[in-house]
């Protein structure tokens, strides 16, 4: 079960192991995945689609703060 974080009203989605993207975000989230090489954050587009950093983050807690960085913006 993902764990959902709402940072000026964007929703921050944490994923575990398995749970996909697709299947628990929506346009305008932010999600944050755990993979082999650290935590990647991602952006859902208004049509569905992702678009990630460039390379991860070596903590949960770095991936946290830069979506919630990226959420003061928002993402229109």
């Amino acid at each position: 079960m993902p764990t959902v974080v709402c940072h000026r009203r964007v929703n921050i989605v944490v994923l575990g192991a398995g749970e996909t993207i697709a299947a628990h975000c929506k346009p305008g989230d932010i999600a944050i995945v755990a993979e082999s090489d650290g935590w990647w954050t991602s952006f859902i587009g208004k049509n569905g689609a992702v678009d990630s950093y460039d390379q991860p983050y070596p903590s949960y807690n770095e991936a946290l703060w830069a979506a919630k960085a990226a959420a003061e913006f928002g993402l229109d």
